[in-house]
């Protein structure tokens, strides 16, 4: 009973602080605007981690790859916590284990990032039903417009209806489904 509370919490600490983490990457991917209060929060949760890091871990072609390696050992640090608490012991396959987190976290931080591609995408479509003129929308667009364009240029509208929403969600959930899987399943036979 008190290990499932103790998996519980450290999957919601580990878990919230590695989507900080890779929201805070994709903003800065897409070129976000700083000056947003989602960026701003962000960046004062995770920047007693990024800053350092930074130092021994360079960015490459404009990204930065401080924050998506420290998101990644979080997540690692979440597995083996939570494998710990669960009980297991590697033993003499305590290589093949490690391999395992490694491999296991980096299939999780995949999925959160699909995940907060598709929920970008849905709060997108529905405030340009609702709210179009919300100040969240020019984050959003930042946000959606990469995934977005791929499909508005090759599919025209339909009766003045954007459909690329509805192909990003497709292509994300197919990812999830086939990719993704093939690999959590494939990972997760190594424990």
């Amino acid at each position: 009973m008190l290990s499932g509370a103790l998996i519980f919490l450290v999957n919601v600490v580990f878990g919230l602080f590695t989507l900080a983490l890779l929201l805070r990457f994709y903003l800065q991917w897409a070129r976000a605007p700083y000056r947003n209060p989602l960026s701003e929060f962000l960046h004062a949760l995770t920047d007693f981690m990024v800053r350092p890091a930074r130092r021994f871990i360079p960015g490459l072609w404009g990204m930065d790859l401080a924050t998506l390696v420290l998101a990644w050992l979080a997540q690692c640090l979440n597995l083996f916590l939570e494998l710990q608490l669960r009980g297991y012991q590697a033993g003499p396959q305590a290589g093949l284990a490690f391999v395992g987190v490694i491999a296991m976290a980096a299939v999780t931080l995949l999925k959160i990032g699909l995940y907060i591609i598709m929920a970008a995408v849905i709060v997108q479509a529905i405030l340009t039903w609702i709210g179009p003129y919300s100040p969240l929308m020019p984050l959003l667009n930042t946000l959606t417009r990469p995934f977005l364009r791929v499909f508005q240029r090759r599919i025209p509208p339909i009766g003045n209806v954007d459909l690329s929403p509805v192909f990003v969600l497709v292509v994300c959930q197919l990812l999830l489904m086939v990719p993704v899987a093939y690999l959590d399943v494939s990972v997760a036979r190594l424990f």
